[in-house]
């Protein structure tokens, strides 16, 4: 399982709802202001307060959901990528050992 990829597209998830939201407060917000319950300036007001909001919620729904990711990942006995490169590096040097050692007894 590529844990990038599944990240990758949860994130993407988040920054497409982000989009569809924003654009959805675009909208009303252009609908109040035809309507005359708001200023133009208010308006511009509310729609940046409102994206920057948004764009924070993301962000912080971006991190949670990769520390979720990483604990579950934990939880499920999958190793780090830190775990597997030691065990290579382990692995590698007892590959080495063995030859030397094959190497001296055909001397």
């Amino acid at each position: 399982m590529d844990n990038n990829n599944w990240m990758q597209q949860l994130l993407m998830l988040g920054i497409g709802t982000t989009s569809v939201m924003a654009e959805k407060l675009r909208e009303a917000s252009e609908k109040m202001v035809k309507d005359g319950k708001l200023d133009p300036e208010q308006a511009k007001e509310v729609m940046d307060d409102m994206v920057e909001q948004l764009k924070s919620e993301q962000d912080n729904w971006g991190t949670n959901m990769e520390r979720q990711m990483r604990n579950m990942m934990q939880d499920l006995g999958v190793a780090r990528q830190s775990e597997v490169d030691e065990l290579r590096g382990r692995i590698d040097r007892l590959e080495r050992q063995v030859r030397d050692l094959e190497n001296k007894m055909w001397r």
